[in-house]
C-alpha cells in the first residue's frame, strides 16, 4: 500500500446513501479512480446502534446489513456459501443467535435478558436457537450477502487500482456481540456490566476529556492465550481491506481507565497495556503488518516509540498545524515519509468551516504559512497535503466538493446530530475529478 506515493478520499460508506454497498460505491470507486486516487478510506463497517456511530457497534465481526443492496442478495447455497461458513464459523452462529435475542428483547442489552441467556446457559441457548431458527437463519443469509457483495465491490476497486483502507475500533460497545460472548476478556462485572470504561483525558476535543463508555479489554487475560481475540479481530479486517487504521493507537501502549459511574473522564488513570507483546502476536499472523497507527491526542516518547518499533505509519492532520509552533509534527516541512498526511480527519469540521471558526491569529498563520488568501487556503491546504513527502495523502470527499460545516460528519463530545451527513446527487462531477487528476499528477501521486 505504501510502496509509492498515493492519494486517497475518505467517505464513511453510509454517506452513498441506501443499498452503499451497490450501485453506489461502484460509481464513487469509478470517479475517485478518474480523478488520479488509488486509496478509498472509510470508517467501521458493522452494525451500529441507533445513533449510528461507527466507533459503537454491535459487532466488528459483523456487516452492517442497512449497507446491502437488496436487488443483488444472493442465495444461500453452493460451494460459496459453505466457504463462507467454514471462514465464519468463530463467530457467524453465535452472532445469529445474538441478533435474534436482541431482537426479540426489544433491543435491550443483553445485561438485562433473562440470567440464562445473559451468562449463556447452554441449555438456555439450544432451546433459543430452536425458538428463533428463522431469524436466525435470515441473519446468516444477510452476512452472507454483506460477505459476497464486499468481495464484488472490493474486486471492482482493485480492478480500477483502487485500494480500500479499514478502521478497527480499539474498543467495542458494553453491548456488543462481543462482550456478550467471549465476556472473560473484558472487564466485567458478574452482571456482565464495566467496571471500568474506555475514555481520553481532557484535549484538544473536549475540556473535561471524553468518556466514551466503552468496557476495557482484561489485558492480562488476553495475554494468556497470545490475544486469540484481538488476533481474530484483525484477520476478519483484512478480509475486507488492504490496509487498516487502528483508531486510539495510543491505548495500545497505556489507556485511560475511568471507573463505571463516573461523571466524567476527568476520574481516569493511565493504566499499561502490553502493546508490543498484542502486535508481535498481530504480526506472526500478517508479516507485512498493513496497518496506520491513529496516532493522534496526548503521544508520549513511548507511544511514538512503540509505533517506530513496528514500523507503522502515523498520522498528520494539517488543521493541527498552525499553532505558531515551527516543530509542529503537522506541519508539512515536518512530515515523515511513512506517515499519512490529511487535511482532517471525520471528527473535524470541513476546511470550509475549520477556516471560518478560526480565531484570528490562527487564520494568519496559516494563510501566511500557505501564502494564501481565505478564500484560496482550502485549495491550498489541498495541494500541501497532496505536496507531503508522506507516501499516503487522504482528503475527505466534503472537502473534495468544498462544503462547509452543514456537511461535517462527528463533533466529538456531542451525542446528537452525528454521522447523518450524504454525499449530494451532483457530487462525483467530471469535471471536478479532472481537476484532482491534474493535482494528483503534479504531486506524483497515483
Amino acid at each position: 500500500m505504501l510502496d509509492r506515493r498515493r492519494a486517497g478520499v475518505l467517505l464513511h460508506l453510509s454517506a452513498l446513501g441506501p443499498g452503499a454497498l451497490g450501485e453506489p460505491a461502484r460509481r464513487f470507486v469509478d470517479w475517485i479512480a478518474s480523478a488520479g486516487f488509488s486509496v478509498w478510506q472509510m470508517l467501521p463497517v458493522g452494525p451500529t446502534g441507533p445513533d449510528g456511530s461507527p466507533y459503537w457497534l454491535s459487532s466488528d465481526s459483523a456487516g452492517n446489513a442497512s449497507f446491502l443492496d437488496p436487488r443483488a442478495l444472493p442465495e444461500p447455497r453452493g460451494a460459496r456459501w459453505q466457504a463462507f461458513l467454514g471462514r465464519s464459523a468463530d463467530w457467524l452462529d453465535d452472532w445469529a443467535l445474538f441478533a435474534a435475542l436482541r431482537a426479540a428483547h426489544g433491543g435491550a442489552p443483553w445485561q438485562g435478558w433473562p440470567a440464562p441467556l445473559r451468562d449463556r446457559d447452554p441449555v438456555a441457548l439450544a432451546r433459543a436457537r430452536a425458538a428463533h431458527a428463522a431469524a436466525i437463519d435470515a441473519e446468516r443469509s444477510a452476512q452472507f450477502a454483506f460477505d459476497v457483495q464486499w468481495q464484488a465491490l472490493r474486486t471492482h476497486a482493485h480492478e480500477r487500482g483502487v485500494r480500500l483502507f479499514g478502521d478497527v475500533p480499539i474498543y467495542v460497545a458494553p453491548d456488543a456481540f462481543e462482550t456478550w460472548a467471549h465476556r472473560e476478556q473484558f472487564r466485567l462485572d458478574g452482571a456482565g456490566s464495566p467496571t471500568l470504561v474506555a475514555g481520553v483525558p481532557p484535549d484538544y476535543f473536549a475540556v473535561d476529556g471524553q468518556l466514551w463508555g466503552n468496557p476495557l479489554y482484561d489485558w492480562a487475560r488476553m495475554a494468556r492465550d497470545d490475544f486469540a481475540h484481538w488476533r481474530r479481530r484483525m484477520r476478519r479486517q483484512f478480509e475486507r481491506f488492504d490496509l487498516v487504521r487502528i483508531d486510539h493507537f495510543r491505548g495500545l501502549e497505556s489507556h485511560w481507565a475511568v471507573p463505571a459511574g463516573a461523571a466524567s473522564a476527568r476520574e481516569g488513570c493511565w493504566l499499561p497495556t502490553p502493546g508490543a507483546a498484542l502486535l508481535e502476536a498481530i504480526r506472526r499472523d500478517l508479516p507485512d503488518l498493513p496497518v496506520v497507527a491513529e496516532d493522534l491526542g496526548e503521544i508520549t516518547p513511548a507511544v511514538e516509540a512503540l509505533r517506530r518499533r513496528f514500523a507503522l505509519p502515523g498520522m498528520h492532520v494539517l488543521q493541527f498545524a498552525f499553532d505558531g509552533n515551527g516543530a509542529n509534527p503537522h506541519l508539512p516541512h515536518m512530515h515523515a515519509p511513512d506517515g499519512v498526511a490529511y487535511t482532517g480527519t471525520h471528527d473535524n469540521d470541513t476546511l470550509r468551516g475549520w477556516l471560518a471558526g478560526l480565531d484570528a491569529a490562527t487564520r494568519e498563520r496559516a494563510q501566511f504559512y500557505l501564502r494564501a488568501p481565505p478564500e484560496e487556503v482550502p485549495t491550498a491546504l489541498h495541494r500541501a497535503a497532496l505536496g507531503s513527502v508522506a507516501r499516503l495523502a487522504v482528503l475527505p470527499m466534503q472537502d473534495l466538493l468544498e462544503l462547509g460545516s452543514e456537511a461535517r460528519f462527528n463533533t466529538p463530545g456531542t451525542s446528537s446530530g452525528n454521522w447523518s451527513w450524504r454525499m449530494p446527487a451532483w457530487a462525483l462531477q467530471p469535471e471536478r475529478a479532472a481537476w484532482f487528476a491534474r493535482l494528483n499528477q503534479a504531486y506524483g501521486r497515483h
